[in-house]
């Protein structure tokens, strides 16, 4: 069996729960991983954990574009255009109507809509260049499908679905590939604050959508995963 050759991976959100699964998983695969996120320490706690060089650390907001375009810019002059970009980022905020704010609908937006594109802004044209890339998304099966008490999630997700979906369009003659990641019921902190009956220990764990993105990363040159969900038993919505 051919090895698939190994990639330079920027994993965006790389401290929180799935990220920083993905980052255990892919770390004995001999990739070179750079990691964002907005915790320095947790950067490093990270980083130590798993062998990485404190060199492909970037502390990064990605909602503020000058961070992005900043830590872009030094990603390429250290390693190049990234070959493959994994965004698992984001903010999750489910309340009923008469409690959601504008202001949490905004913040929903910022960060699940609006730093992802422009972080695709800042990776694309790379990519274009080069004429190859992989982005991996995961905009979670609320992109796909309504919930109760998830409209600014709901709202900035199924936007990330739209925009992603329209830039396949806009890039199906070049060889970059775009794959959405439909994840739905996973263990993570994000439950932690949620006021909702839900059955945790039935759910996926980080480290199973880390081995996803494996499989994801492991994909014939030739071919590409456009859409994949993966859900629990239990919660299926999909």
């Amino acid at each position: 069996m051919i090895e698939a050759p190994k990639k330079t991976i920027l994993i965006a959100g790389a401290t929180g729960t799935i990220g920083s699964a993905i980052v255990r998983v892919l770390a004995d695969e001999g990739h070179t991983l750079l990691l964002t996120g907005r915790n320095a320490g947790k950067l490093l706690d990270l980083a130590n954990e798993t062998g990485i060089d404190h060199a492909r650390l970037f502390e990064l907001d990605l909602t503020r574009k000058d961070e992005i375009d900043k830590v872009l810019g030094e990603i390429t002059s250290q390693s190049g255009v990234p070959d493959v970009l994994i965004n698992a980022s984001g903010i999750g905020i489910l309340k009923p109507i008469e409690s959601l704010t504008e202001e949490d609908l905004r913040l929903s937006l910022e960060v699940n809509l609006i730093a992802p594109f422009n972080l695709l802004k800042a990776v694309i044209p790379g990519m274009k260049e080069r004429k190859t890339g992989l982005i991996i998304h995961l905009p979670g099966v609320l992109g796909k499908a309504p919930m109760a008490g998830a409209m600014a999630y709901a709202a900035s997700k199924y936007g990330l679905n739209g925009m992603m979906k329209s830039l396949r369009e806009e890039l199906k003659r070049t060889q970059i590939k775009i794959t959405q990641l439909y994840v739905g019921g996973v263990d993570t902190h994000f439950w932690d604050s949620i006021d909702l009956k839900v059955q945790r220990e039935k759910f996926l764990t980080a480290a199973e959508i880390a081995r996803t993105i494996k499989f994801l990363l492991d994909q014939p040159a030739e071919g590409v995963v456009s859409e994949m969900v993966i859900q629990p038993m239990n919660h299926q919505v999909i």
